[in-house]
């Protein structure tokens, strides 16, 4: 086992138990942090796969934009920080039972393959490629989006600001 693997571990622990605690904990504002570990380890699941541009767009989009306005949402709303969420959890026997013999099967899967046969590549950096090919033979597209989404930006602005009659 090398270091890649061990990484990977890491990041694989982390991003399921906070996503177990996201599910399971009935804090509000305690699950939206549990979600913040598990948007940041799943960024460091595409950084390990050399998709640098998608762990980059992971953090700013989802933590930088989402889950910011899912805790402002959460802290600016009148008494619901101490709103505990209840949820019946006599009916999840069976599908516990079912999700343990799919991750068992999972795990049985991952020890008997043997994953040294197959070589391994360094990996290339996706922002160069996705760079140059954005300012090249997409350049038409991307410019036609840009001007689409301040279209939709000014009519969103247009709505917000019209006066009620």
């Amino acid at each position: 086992m090398n270091y890649y693997d061990i990484i990977f571990y890491i990041f694989a622990l982390i991003t399921v138990i906070s996503a177990g605690f996201v599910v399971t904990t009935r804090n509000v504002i305690y699950s939206a942090f549990f979600l913040l570990f598990t948007f940041f380890g799943v960024a460091g699941i595409y950084v390990l796969l050399a998709a640098d541009f998608i762990a980059v767009v992971q953090i700013m989009v989802y933590v930088g934009g989402i889950l910011i306005l899912l805790l402002f949402g959460v802290m600016l709303t009148n008494k619901i920080t101490n709103v505990d969420i209840r949820t019946g959890t006599g009916h999840l026997l069976p599908a516990s039972v079912a999700v343990g013999i799919l991750m068992g099967a999972v795990i049985s899967i991952m020890v008997y393959t043997d994953w040294k046969s197959q070589p391994v590549e360094t990996p290339v950096t996706t922002v160069k490629i996705l760079g140059s090919l954005l300012l090249t033979d997409y350049v038409l597209v991307f410019e036609l989006l840009g001007i689409l989404l301040l279209i939709a930006l000014i009519g969103a602005a247009s709505i917000a600001r019209r006066e009620k009659e």
